[in-house]
């Protein structure tokens, strides 16, 4: 008999019906007032760290590499895609690029901004990569600071004094980027989960040993590197059209730990807890806005009381199920599990 690979069409449409239900939920408390524009603002914000945790994710959970210099590539995505909007936007009236619909815009300088940044993440990650540790995180550190020092003394990039006067798309077009974020992770999600990302989990376990039964190890640090990049860029440009001033302190060393941060809280080679930790550690130091004294202290004992009571972050290498959550309550679980062990004990 030939083995079938069973597709978890119901976790799909499960997932998808969900996504498709916070969406409107979301879009119906905008046009309702109830999400006002601070909270808006507190959601991009989210949008933009999720894209982020789970590109670093990738490099860092599982091509097990360390990186410190994520906000480089951010910061690459963000001028680009700004500088692009902000030329379109400054043309004169009946240009043929003007008459085109600002989503195409927007959307064509959040793809330029990711594939300049995933150009740079190729150029850095193939002398890179070829080093491990320590000196890994130093180059990619250096990477970040230099981006940032260019950046601050370019004319085409507003200098010290920063880029102004950027279109306000992020926020304007809070649908689209909600999408992008969906895509985003879906995407990468997909990647780990094909033989490519097969591939870079075993270079994380044993890189000499997956050199051996023939997996091409600078390749695919390479790519893993780049398409971390990549949307490192995307999440540069949608932060650049909601900030509307971009300066280059903002992309400092400070940005690509917190960025780190979410990852290692969240756990190191798990998707969602990327995306708990990132909506966790966006959402909790504005809650605690009213205690400023104070909020930045009980930030950092919230993340040091995880660290020692769960090392390997709030989910570890664990991704969360929907449909495992409820076969568990219906109680299916465990019908399955002892239909498996009488078929395993028939064979």
């Amino acid at each position: 008999m030939k083995d079938t690979v069973k597709v978890p069409w119901k976790a799909y449409i499960l997932n998808a019906f969900c996504t498709v239900l916070i969406f409107v939920a979301l879009s119906g408390m905008i046009e309702a007032k109830v999400i006002d524009k601070y909270i808006q603002g507190i959601i991009m914000l989210v949008f933009v760290n999720i894209i982020l945790a789970v590109s670093l994710n990738l490099t860092t959970g599982f091509l097990g590499q360390i990186a410190l210099g994520h906000a480089g590539f951010m910061s690459i995505g963000a001028y680009t895609s700004a500088i692009i909007t902000k030329a379109v936007k400054d043309l004169p009236d009946g240009s043929f690029l003007q008459s085109l619909p600002p989503q195409l815009i927007f959307g064509v300088a959040l793809l330029a901004g990711g594939i300049l940044a995933a150009l740079f993440g190729i150029l850095v990650g193939i002398p890179a990569l070829r080093l491990k540790g320590d000196y890994l995180a130093i180059i990619t550190l250096g990477f970040g600071e230099i981006i940032r020092v260019i950046m601050e003394n370019l004319e085409i990039t507003g200098g010290a004094q920063g880029l102004r006067s950027i279109p306000g798309y992020s926020t304007k077009y809070f649908g689209m980027c909600y999408w992008i974020t969906i895509l985003s992770i879906v995407i990468l999600y997909m990647l780990v989960r094909s033989r490519h990302g097969r591939a870079i989990m075993a270079i994380r376990e044993d890189d000499i040993a997956s050199e051996a039964v023939g997996i091409p190890n600078t390749y695919y640090k390479v790519m893993a590197f780049s398409v971390a990049a990549f949307f490192a860029g995307i999440a540069g440009g949608i932060y650049a059209h909601y900030l509307r001033i971009l300066g280059a302190k903002s992309f400092n060393f400070s940005r690509s730990i917190e960025i780190i941060v979410i990852v290692v809280l969240g756990g190191m080679g798990s998707m969602t807890g990327s995306i708990v930790a990132a909506i966790a550690l966006t959402i909790l130091p504005e809650a605690l806005r009213s205690f400023s004294d104070y909020r930045m202290l009980a930030y950092s004992i919230a993340l040091i009381v995880v660290m020692i009571f769960k090392p390997s972050g709030l989910f570890g290498r664990y991704e969360f199920s929907l449909m495992g959550c409820i076969d568990k309550i219906l109680g299916k679980g465990k019908k399955r599990s002892k239909e498996t062990a009488v078929e395993g004990s028939v064979k």
